[in-house]
């Protein structure tokens, strides 16, 4: 994230930290005499951020001689030797850097032989879909890691997810930079609680944690948190555009912006601070889509991701099956079904091409085949209950969900078509417009999240998977009522089983019904970092189109 956790004190690249901002995750204003002795501490955790690997190990040797102080000074279990410990713990699990690592774990491991109690981690890998191995063995540039570290003081889960795309993680962190960090409209403190609001929508308790430090540093304050009255109206008038903008963005009009940047409106928005909020907004819906559909774990110092008891008893090692056992001819036969599954798809794809080149739909086709795509029954496997008590308190209308753009049966708003309203003919120049230079980090990430490719599928090498990318990129947007006159909405049930279908749905759709099993039903013999990409584009073309569907109601409020 754009935030840095480690006490609360934003890294620079030569590893100093940003006045301002106190350890205890409050602004600095906030902090009592009693708590200035913190601070040491924390500095030490900043300087971790240098460059300089000298400077590192000075710091790293000032860092455990206050931490052993600290061992004597605070009671077990006070709330300020469990941050520390905290703290170390995710350093010790997902620093890239070997030195401040290896001393975490160190300094770990010296607390429990003093009789500490010190917490573990309760995931083994950012991803519960994905395992730890399988991540280290694909990510092939650990450069990047590192220049998170240094600038972030911190690597998340996501951000080790996403590096198995290198080139497309570049520009996330870039336009997430730009959206919560750099000079803007809106407040900081106010960006990450616009993030929080909008990840609550989605009951991502792990969005909703990690911009909740991100707003408490920033100096916000901390009753908003706990419910939404203590917040600013203006903040709160944004909810019906926010449920909107994440279940149903089609219903966006231009009387929703007219009731929040008119004259008179009360509170009034600017346009340009609206557009700030839309994008937030929107940004951390598509985040939860990656965020769910990547099974991604609680970080280690997050609520859920942690724990002080011992680990259970480790079970004895099961015996190892039999060659001719009932299991492994299952899985013997799935992996035969994995494979022929490659090896249709791969067929599909060259025959579709070649049937473009020798045919031409007639445009009437071509509307059938995407009326008929749009009202596929596509039904949901899971429903999940209640969001968690975390985010509970911050959801208005909980009941205001996802429901099918072409219900069978009942009218279908108007379909927008892609030659009348586009990214890249409208939304783009009206978003530089009103927010300079966002427009130019989107469309980056835009275009590299679509025509990123590595020429392979599966087993395969040498593959055009252009054909592939471009049917799971128009099949969310015709989910979400988007047609292109161009596109022939045939080829998606071509090369779209029905597992990969119901994959794409709920997580563009309803990412928090997302599951392991529907990860795992899909492209069952494709590498994870294949379904990483998959969920990339899923991201992506969701963020698309509910921009979209809102800057064209921005446009037609500003005729």
């Amino acid at each position: 994230m754009a935030t840095n956790p480690v006490a609360g004190v934003t890294c620079q690249a030569d590893g100093e930290n940003t006045p301002g901002v106190c350890g205890s995750g409050r602004s600095c204003r906030h902090q009592s005499e009693s708590e200035t002795d913190v601070g040491l501490t924390f500095k030490s955790l900043a300087r971790l951020c240098s460059r300089d690997q000298k400077d590192r190990a000075a710091a790293l040797e000032e860092l455990s001689q206050e931490f052993v102080a600290c061992l004597g000074r605070d009671q077990p279990g006070s709330a300020r030797l469990k941050q520390t410990l905290l703290h170390l713990l995710r350093l010790s699990r997902s620093c890239p850097l070997q030195d401040v690592r290896g001393r975490a774990t160190e300094l770990l491991r010296s607390a429990q032989e003093k009789g500490v109690e010190v917490p573990r981690a309760l995931a083994s890998s950012p991803s519960a879909f994905i395992p730890a191995k399988e991540i280290l063995k694909e990510v092939s540039d650990h450069d990047i890691l590192i220049e998170s570290f240094l600038s972030l003081g911190h690597v998340d889960h996501i951000t080790m997810v996403m590096a198995l795309h290198h080139d497309y993680l570049s520009c996330f962190l870039k336009t997430q930079h730009a959206l919560f960090e750099l000079d803007g409209p809106l407040p900081r403190h106010w960006r990450h609680y616009i993030a929080i609001l909008a990840a609550a929508r989605h009951h991502c308790s792990y969005l909703v944690q990690q911009h909740s430090v991100g707003f408490l540093e920033a100096g916000g304050e901390e009753s908003w948190l706990g419910s939404l009255k203590p917040a600013p109206t203006k903040l709160r008038s944004l909810q019906t555009l926010n449920k909107l903008l994440a279940h149903r963005p089609w219903l966006i009009t231009q009387k929703h912006i007219q009731e929040l940047v008119c004259p008179g409106a009360e509170p009034r928005w600017s346009l340009a601070e609206l557009i700030h909020a839309v994008i937030l907004m929107a940004h951390a819906h598509s985040l939860c889509s990656f965020v769910w559909g990547c099974g991604i774990n609680p970080e280690p110092d997050h609520i859920g991701g942690y724990t002080f008891r011992p680990p259970s008893p480790t079970r004895l090692p099961r015996s190892p099956r039999s060659p001719n056992s009932p299991a492994h001819e299952d899985s013997r036969q799935e992996l035969a079904d994995g494979v022929m599954e490659v090896e249709v798809l791969m067929k599909r794809m060259v025959e579709l091409q070649q049937q473009q080149e020798e045919e031409e739909c007639t445009q009437e086709e071509m509307v059938t085949r995407f009326e008929r795509e749009r009202s596929e029954g596509i039904p949901t496997a899971v429903v999940r209950g209640d969001p968690p008590d975390l985010v509970l308190h911050l959801v208005e209308d909980a009941e205001f969900r996802y429901e099918d753009f072409a219900p069978k049966g009942e009218q279908a708003p108007p379909t927008m078509r892609a030659q009348d309203y586009s990214w890249e003919d409208h939304g783009f120049s009206l978003f530089n417009r009103l927010l300079p230079d966002m427009g130019q980090l989107l469309d980056e990430k835009f275009q590299v999240a679509s025509d990123l490719t590595y020429h392979r599928m599966a087993m395969h090498e040498g593959v055009d998977t252009l054909t592939l990318r471009k049917a799971l990129w128009n099949y969310i947007h015709c989910l979400y009522g988007i047609r292109y006159d161009d596109y022939d909405y045939g080829s998606v049930n071509v090369l779209l089983e029905r597992s990969l279908k119901l994959f794409v749905k709920t997580m563009a759709c309803h990412p928090e019904q997302t599951t392991a099993r529907i990860y795992n039903a899909f492209w069952r013999h494709f590498r994870h970092s294949e379904k990483v990409h998959a969920n990339l584009i899923v991201m992506e073309a969701r963020l698309q189109a509910a921009l979209l569907y809102t800057l064209r109601a921005i446009t037609h409020y500003m005729r």
